[in-house]
């Protein structure tokens, strides 16, 4: 690795911000900006927006015309050396001229993995990379546990009581959490590929589980997925209407009805239950990077019990629902202190009268 400065680390700190612009939009693809700078000045930079469109080192370059002639571009994951629905950045980068690349870390994916570097490399161009590497790998960590482990990036939302409560005993949750609180909620939605939900919450709530952004941002809908073993909820429901796509994952014995027109899948069900790790590596075959749960204590239960979860997105709001109220999270099977399971606070922010919390299981 490099010894990078203070500048190449205000660079590639702008190419990362540059990056998330395309939070909403580039799904499956990673999120990737690109700073090209030459004689201490940035001369052209650019970020991916959308999934089939140029990467960021294409629109870097396009802006820096001949100024990227032995100039450095920072861009925040490796280039492609691969040709997909666009040609390969590394190409692009070596017919500009570019006379060093410091990349924030390598790509996994495996038509890249090291190949973009040596194309580099071997072109004469000076590679360093690593720069800001945990950031990056932060930035894009549904992109990557979906190419390195095969499944998306899980997480829970769930709005408790100060009491830890999500719904009161018959199931009412309209609504612990505020205006303000909801309205955040979409933001999240809109950077998953998937919004997960079991059928009890459908047959419950009836929840539309789309993305309502009032800031006119463009998005790329999620897909929305329903556990639903016996297809209880196919015939009723707003997760039926609108524009987002819709998948009910079912057991292998269900029998789906004639006029069924959303797409369904069958999944293993052991011992009453699915097989999560084969709901997942379902979605991440659907190129899923992350997954959004919007569900009850048992789904999420679940999910946690079998070391499932990513992350955790809590909002707490300031009232008391009591002991008879749901908990959070159900069937975890928990009898003394030693076997509690530890969560770490990564974010805390205030959302109007509410208190949103971003947990990541491990020890804080």
């Amino acid at each position: 690795m490099s010894a990078f400065t203070a500048i190449d680390h205000e660079w590639m700190t702008r190419a990362l911000r540059l990056a998330e612009r395309g939070t909403y939009t580039t799904k499956p693809n990673p999120m990737v900006g690109c700073v090209i700078v030459r004689d201490g000045e940035i001369v052209g930079e650019g970020w991916h927006q959308r999934a089939g469109g140029p990467h960021a080192e294409i629109h870097a370059l396009q802006a820096a015309g001949e100024h990227a002639r032995d100039a450095t571009a920072y861009v925040t994951l490796e280039p492609c050396a691969h040709e997909g629905r666009t040609g390969p950045c590394a190409d692009a980068l070596i017919a500009a001229g570019v006379g060093k690349v410091i990349a924030a870390m390598r790509d996994p994916f495996p038509k890249v993995d090291g190949a973009g570097f040596d194309k580099l490399r071997a072109a004469g161009v000076e590679v360093a990379s690593g720069l800001l590497e945990a950031q990056a790998r932060q930035l894009n960590a549904g992109f990557f546990s979906r190419i390195e482990r095969g499944r998306p990036w899980v997480r829970v939302k769930l709005g408790t009581s100060l009491d830890g409560r999500t719904a009161m005993a018959d199931g009412d949750s309209k609504w612990i959490t505020g205006e303000a609180a909801r309205r955040d909620v979409h933001h999240w939605r809109a950077r998953s590929g998937a919004i997960l939900a079991g059928a009890g919450t459908v047959l419950q709530d009836d929840p539309q589980l789309t993305v309502r952004l009032e800031d006119g941002r463009d998005f790329v809908p999620p897909l929305r997925v329903i556990l639903d073993p016996g297809l209880a909820t196919v015939a009723r429901g707003r997760v039926r209407e609108g524009d987002a796509p819709t998948l009910y994952v079912h057991a292998p014995d269900a029998k789906p009805p004639r006029e069924l027109q959303a797409q369904r899948v069958a999944v293993p069900v052991r011992d009453g239950r699915f097989d999560l790790h084969a709901v997942l590596a379902l979605l991440a075959a659907r190129e899923v990077n992350e997954v959004q749960v919007e569900s009850g204590a048992t789904l999420a239960g679940a999910l946690l019990a079998e070391g499932l979860v990513d992350e955790v997105l809590l909002y707490v709001a300031p009232v008391l629902l009591g002991e008879n109220a749901r908990p959070l999270f159900a069937g975890l099977g928990i009898q003394a202190m030693a076997q509690r399971l530890q969560l770490q606070a990564v974010e805390t922010r205030q959302v109007g009268a509410d208190t949103r919390l971003l947990l990541r299981p491990g020890s804080p």
